[in-house]
């Protein structure tokens, strides 16, 4: 529902309220951003009438802040048509036995320009509309009523159903409300209890007039105007204007006079009474939606859904056998060779399912494995929850829903999701460092040289201990050569062996910290599409609802 005022309405319309309109017209914005920060989120029924007040109150400021609308309220008897007569000092409304059996109610507005599209927007017939010129208004200064639109409202203790719902229709668009009440009846449980105490908030706006006063004895008046009072305290209207009058007879009608003139030259009772229903409206929803601060998601949270998941789809454990592969792998090809059959036979990625010399593909084997596949959901789904709980603290039921549906909506596929997340993982598993290949080579070089040179000094010992002829070895460094080639040989292969070991270790601790790496990225990315953006776009849209709300309060 937007806040704004249509395009063919006056630049600023609540300029007419004098300088704290422009307050007010914000305060309305508020309510109407606050309403559609809560849409969805909110129940519809509980939204309407924040909704309804925006529009009604914009599309009110956008044809006449130049008017002030007054209802005259009261039950059967009450005088509140002959009141009606007496302040337009016309012969408008019917009375007693003439009151027309219409569910309309009549008005009359003073001074006509702007005043009859305000009066087809309430839904007033052309039939019931009068308008008064100024110009025939014998009223004193201070009584005059230029500006002033008069609503005389069906009475509210009418047995007709049609009157009850135009009246609390009617209620609702005026900027002042006059409650007349009848000297026998002021007490009237039914007019207290439906319209009088429930609008306690609009005590501002509100004028009580307690009609017939000279079917009272003079000296009781007075008595009779502060029990008056003291109910409306004791109703939660305390400071409310309230007059003694007798339309037939004219007592207190001028003091009535005066009293709208100067709300109407103030222009502060139609900001009053839509302030009033801002107010109340922003309240309402504050009660159901709540305001309050709320700590929202911290690095903490993130870091723990985060982990929750990479543990769901075991990627410690394949970082943990992608370091062990790698140190395997390279212990085999650049180890010693007499020596390599001490090494694990089966490479820790095969257990996994995982081909070593391939890629990590076959991971996705996971989601097709049913077994697999259940536990694997479980653990993310327990993991969202506890992300969504601890998103939702201090909000109200609502958004909590709210938050627990964007987050849990798609979980029937997040695991799918975190599968193929990890198979599109930049990860090289496959394969062997050059290197390592080309040490393999040395290896066995230096192998067939231990051997060769072995060879070569067991046959010098046999033909010095037996009668074979065999040519005196060279020399090196006063060392035969085969003692050289055998000792060469065997210092290459260990030492060989010895070197890449180290590097093999370190290789593995890197592949795997590169893999880590890549498998958080890839996880954070689900985290952040399925989970995290849809938890942020709801908490976002409660900090838009708060901070409209309190502003809108006032």
């Amino acid at each position: 529902m937007s806040s704004t005022i249509p395009a063919e309405a006056p630049p600023t319309p609540v300029a007419s309220f004098g300088g704290e309109g422009n307050e007010v017209s914000a305060r309305l914005d508020a309510l109407a951003a606050a309403v559609e920060a809560a849409r969805g989120r909110i129940d519809d029924k509980v939204l309407a009438p924040g909704a309804e007040l925006s529009e009604r109150a914009a599309e009110r400021l956008r044809l006449s802040g130049e008017h002030t609308i007054v209802a005259l309220a009261g039950a059967t008897g009450s005088g509140k048509s002959s009141l009606f007569n007496a302040l337009t000092d016309l012969d408008l409304a019917g009375v007693g036995v003439r009151r027309p059996t219409t569910s309309w109610a009549l008005a009359c507005a003073w001074g006509p320009e702007g005043a009859q599209g305000l009066l087809e927007w309430m839904g007033i017939p052309a039939r019931h509309q009068v308008s008064r010129l100024s110009m025939l208004d014998r009223s004193a200064e201070d009584q005059k009523l230029d500006g002033l639109v008069l609503l005389d409202l069906p009475d509210h203790d009418s047995t007709e159903v049609d009157h009850h719902l135009e009246m609390d229709r009617l209620v609702k668009y005026a900027d002042v409300l006059v409650w007349v009440l009848d000297p026998q009846k002021y007490a009237d449980a039914a007019l207290h209890d439906r319209y009088i105490r429930p609008m306690a908030s609009f005590r501002d706006v509100t004028v009580v007039v307690l009609n017939q006063i000279d079917r009272i004895p003079f000296e009781q008046r007075g008595n009779a105007l502060a029990d008056v009072k003291r109910i409306l305290d004791d109703e939660g209207l305390q400071g409310v204007t309230v007059i003694g009058a007798s339309a037939t007879r004219g007592d207190g009608v001028d003091e009535l006079k005066r009293e709208l003139a100067q709300r109407i030259r103030a222009k502060a009772s139609a900001k009053g009474r839509l302030g009033s229903d801002i107010a109340g409206a922003a309240s309402r929803l504050a009660d159901v939606g709540g305001t309050s601060q709320v700590p929202g998601i911290g690095p903490v949270d993130r870091e723990a859904l985060d982990l929750a998941l990479l543990d769901c789809v075991g990627v410690p454990q394949l970082v943990e056998a992608i370091e062990a592969s790698t140190r395997r792998r390279a212990t085999r090809l650049t180890g010693w060779p007499v020596t390599r059959w001490l090494v694990r036979r089966t490479d820790p990625l095969q257990e996994l399912g995982i081909d070593p010399e391939r890629s990590i593909s076959r991971l996705v084997r996971a989601a097709e494995v049913p077994g697999e596949a259940n536990v694997q959901r479980a653990q993310a789904e327990t993991a969202v929850r506890d992300f969504a709980e601890k998103a939702s603290v201090g909000l109200e039921v609502p958004w909590r829903d709210a938050i627990r549906l964007v987050s849990t909506s798609r979980s029937d596929d997040i695991v799918i999701s975190l599968d193929r997340a990890i198979v599109r993982a930049d990860v090289d598993v496959a394969g062997s460092a050059v290197l390592w290949r080309i040490v393999n080579v040395l290896q066995w070089l230096a192998l067939v040289v231990l051997v060769g040179g072995l060879v070569w000094w067991g046959l010098e010992v046999l033909a010095d201990n037996t009668s074979m002829t065999l040519r005196a070895a060279p020399e090196v460094a006063g060392y035969e050569l085969p003692v050289v080639l055998a000792v060469g040989g065997l210092a290459v292969g260990i030492g060989l062996a010895a070197i890449f070991r180290i590097v093999g270790w370190v290789t593995g601790r890197i592949r795997a910290r590169k893999a880590e790496r890549a498998f958080t990225a890839a996880i954070e990315e689900v985290a952040d599409s399925r989970v995290i953006n849809p938890v942020e776009t709801e908490l976002a849209a409660y900090a838009q609802f708060r901070t409209n709300i309190i502003r809108a309060r006032g």
